[in-house]
């Protein structure tokens, strides 16, 4: 989950004291545990910043907590689960050679002799070779399918294997139920342990392109995460991917890439960027090696992970990459082509704010219901700090979309932050305060109980008409101080489903220094916790919406609650502030309205009876390995699916379907997005005299 960039004034010694950690200089003797030979070993980088992480968890920390033989047993748990939280490699005799290590996780991160860590790494990587060398050895022979034996997929409570033989018989299952998956998709076992040989094959490639970095990463973040689910570590590579997220641009070619068959393929080209404005790079072409500038060498790029090659494109604007490239299509030994490309700031369009509005046609009037997507709270940093009056954020999109709808002249505004896992604290703010004329938008206090409230940062409204907010279990952080403060304020209505529930902070703290990118990585870490401006915390409980919509996503799955060390819920004094007069029907009425509404909507009925169906699967921990059984348990689920698709074309009108292969698995028909403009209709002009009026047009 994204962290959070914190107003100067909160939490100034917090800051002074990773700042008084960074300071630090004194080295620690080299570890003393000896390695086998052509083990992945930690270098004496990962050394000192291990200390660096250590002394900046226990001392900056909302838990204030020290990494006492307590804790360490905690991080070794959490370390063997990164790992290995199937029980699916490490064998019962791993684990009792490992018990020596369990208290010395404290030491190890104060003294940075971290070499015990990457030596249950070393065992891990052994095992896993030894597994995945097994599995191709099970595609020699086809299995029995009439044998009457059950899979079991789920195994994070299960014991460790006793054995090499327990070992073996678990992932002969694993192997034979892969291959069954392959056959109910219709290939022959040919063709399935074809298949599965070269997936097999890469996985086993994978296992020795791991780096100490890495093993480093989980590490860290064992220590972190057990502190609480959102501190964490990036690495130095993955600390440029944050800001790349945070800021929406980055410096390259601008192409979505993806490993398929060992070849690093190109999934989309972005448009604006170099590559769309030479035109001669297109999807499903597979690059084959990477150069730098006019002539240097090519490397070859086959087989690599796709992080690195991704590097090797990336790079300083105004500089050249050249790609060799085999067309999309066709086969290898195909005559390959040279492209080149001068690299330049590419925009994540797509993965910022949009707009759309929907129409619907109601007791003989129209309603134009303005719709704006907000995936994320986004800000460039950068930008702004070098005096960029245009920079980039969410706000700032926002605004400029709200100021385009209305000269469409929309009735009533929706914004839709499902599956925004939050982002940059003041976006958060800002964006409350296009909704809001003044007054307070959330609270932040730290572990010492000092508590700072945070205001809208301008006055006045930029919208002042009907407001919903759509949410779902994904919503989380700054989407939930958003939708919080928007339903205290009275100003609108929130839509969807009961939130993630993250109501932490964190600070970014790169740990060499503040500098564009960081060397030795940055570390993510939990200062304090912010309150809602009534004093409630959305902390484990998220924001409740006031009419409540179906979502496949699972509370039970997903959510802080559902999250490994989480902090618990409270509450403060509330905050003085003004609420607005609701407009327009109270929540309750909309929730009756909505209710009604859809019960007699075909399509929102095959919504919930299509989760119903999914939460029966999801409750399953084992599968047969009987391929009749199996073929009879898909039948029964594709015609039950198939009913319920039929029900709804039956309701609509349409013609029913005679087999589930006909069923559309794209449809873009977004049936809780409609039902969230429905209810601003029942806001603007009261309900409609019809059980199930329906969006009659879109326009992107």
């Amino acid at each position: 989950m994204p962290t959070r960039r914190l107003p100067a004034g909160f939490l100034a010694s917090a800051l002074a004291a990773v700042l008084a950690v960074l300071a630090s200089s004194s080295q620690a003797p080299a570890g003393t545990s000896a390695l086998p030979p052509g083990a992945i070993a930690p270098s004496e980088r990962h050394r000192l910043v291990a200390r660096r992480v250590g002394m900046i968890l226990e001392d900056t920390h909302y838990r204030r907590t020290d990494i006492d033989d307590r804790m360490s047993a905690q991080v070794y748990e959490r370390y063997l689960d990164f790992l290995d939280g199937q029980h699916s490699y490490f064998l019962a005799s791993d684990i009792a050679e490992f018990e020596r290590y369990r208290l010395r996780f404290d030491d190890m991160i104060r003294t940075g002799e971290i070499e015990p860590a990457y030596l249950i790494f070393a065992r891990f990587q052994q095992r896993n070779r030894e597994r995945i060398k097994f599995a191709l050895a099970q595609l020699d022979k086809e299995p029995d399918w009439t044998v009457n034996e059950t899979f079991e997929f789920d195994r994070a409570k299960a014991s460790w294997a006793a054995d090499a033989a327990a070992l073996d018989e678990l992932w002969r299952k694993r192997v034979k139920n892969d291959a069954l998956g392959l056959l109910l998709a219709g290939k022959t076992w040919s063709d399935a342990s074809d298949t599965l040989r070269k997936r097999y094959d890469r996985v086993l490639k994978r296992v020795d392109q791991v780096s100490a970095e890495d093993v480093f990463e989980n590490l860290m973040n064992a220590y972190a995460r057990t502190y609480d689910p959102h501190s964490s570590y990036f690495s130095p590579r993955n600390s440029e991917e944050y800001r790349i997220q945070m800021s929406l641009n980055y410096e390259g070619i601008g192409a979505s890439l993806q490993l398929i068959d060992d070849f690093v393929t190109v999934m989309n080209v972005i448009e604006g960027g170099p590559a769309a404005v030479a035109g001669t790079l297109k999807p499903t072409d597979r690059i084959v090696a990477v150069a730098q500038g006019d002539d240097s060498a090519f490397t070859d790029v086959i087989g690599w992970r796709i992080d690195d090659v991704v590097q090797l494109i990336r790079g300083k604007g105004g500089t050249l990459v050249r790609l060799r490239i085999l067309p999309g299509g066709a086969a290898p030994g195909t005559a390959e082509k040279t492209l080149a490309f001068t690299r330049n700031k590419v925009t994540l369009d797509a993965q910022a704010a949009q707009k759309s509005v929907h129409t619907l046609e109601r007791d003989g009037r129209s309603y134009r219901i303005g719709v704006i997507n907000v995936p994320g709270f986004y800000q460039d940093i950068a930008a702004q700090n070098a005096g960029d009056q245009d920079y980039r954020s969410t706000t700032r999109d926002v605004h400029r979309l709200i100021d385009e709808l209305q000269t469409e002249k929309i009735d009533g505004l929706v914004l839709d932050l499902r599956g925004n896992g939050g982002g940059y604290l003041p976006e958060a703010t800002a964006l409350t305060g296009l909704f809001i004329d003044r007054g307070p938008v959330v609270q932040l206090r730290d572990a010492g109980g000092r508590t700072e409230v945070l205001d809208d940062p301008e006055p006045g409204v930029v919208y002042a008409g009907p407001l919903a907010v759509l949410v779902d279990r994904f919503s989380a952080s700054a989407s939930e101080i958003f939708a919080g403060a928007i339903q205290d304020y009275r100003r609108g209505i929130v839509l969807g489903q009961q939130t993630f529930g993250k109501g932490t902070v964190q600070n970014l703290v790169p740990l060499d220094g503040y500098v564009k990118k960081p060397v030795n990585g940055q570390l993510t870490v939990t200062i304090g916790k912010f309150y809602r401006i009534t004093g409630e915390s959305t902390q484990l409980r998220g924001v409740s919406p006031d009419v409540p919509l179906a979502s496949l996503i699972d509370l039970d799955d997903v959510g802080e609650s559902a999250l490994d060390e989480a902090l618990p819920w409270d509450r403060i004094p509330g905050v003085p502030f003004r609420s607005a007069q609701r407009e327009g029907f109270l929540p309750a009425t909309l929730a009756s309205e909505e209710g009604a509404r859809a019960a007699a909507d075909p399509d929102y009925r095959w919504l919930v009876a299509d989760i119903a169906a999914v939460d029966q699967v999801r409750k399953q921990t084992a599968v047969s390995l009987n391929l009749k059984a199996r073929r009879e348990e898909r039948t029964a689920l594709d015609r039950d699916r198939l009913a319920r698709e039929n029900a709804r074309r039956v309701a609509l009108n349409q013609p029913p379907l005679k087999t589930a292969e006909e069923i559309k698995t794209d449809d873009a028909t977004d049936i809780v997005l409609n039902q969230a403009t429905e209810v601003m209709a029942d806001m603007v002009g009261g309900p409609s005299k019809g059980l199930a009026p329906k969006t009659v047009s879109r326009t992107p």
